[in-house]
């Protein structure tokens, strides 16, 4: 499938990169569709909105920059978008690049949540306090050595 996108122009990507957000993202609720692939920048991917050529996210697999990353979301709310078993899950965090030399940083707090198996996803706000809008990213993986974030 040929899509528009932000930063690479027109692309062709798999359908099977096709994700539906029936709920969308916070602050973004009426964009439903959106397409994940690589970015230039590994391991950050694109999340692309395939209704608004405009809108697109840098995201990250929370694990590799957090060790002891933990969700706690009960099973009727993943339920929500098809997940019945713990390897159905993909999640994902939205990264926010500053354009005036702020610390890179991922949203620990509110992850998007994705069914592995018939591309469904949800943004969830997590309330346990040890996780962050502002996650320092450069800083975590220089002390990626404890094990912790």
């Amino acid at each position: 499938m040929d899509i528009r996108t932000k930063t690479m122009g027109t692309i062709t990507i798999a359908d099977d990169h096709i994700i539906d957000i029936p709920d969308g993202l916070f602050g973004f609720e009426e964009y439903k569709r959106f397409a994940l692939f690589d970015s230039e920048y590994e391991p950050l991917m694109w999340l692309q909105s395939l209704d608004e050529v405009n809108l697109a996210f840098l995201v990250i697999d929370p694990f590799l920059i957090c060790n002891n990353y933990e969700l706690d979301v009960d099973d009727a709310t993943l339920s929500s978008i098809g997940i019945r078993k713990p390897a159905d899950v993909h999640v994902m965090v939205i990264v926010t690049v500053p354009s005036d030399g702020r610390p890179v940083t991922a949203d620990l707090q509110g992850p998007l949540v994705i069914n592995r198996t018939n591309k469904k996803a949800m943004q969830t706000i997590l309330s346990d306090t040890r996780w962050t809008t502002k996650f320092d990213i450069l800083a975590a993986l220089k002390n990626r050595e404890e094990n912790k974030c």
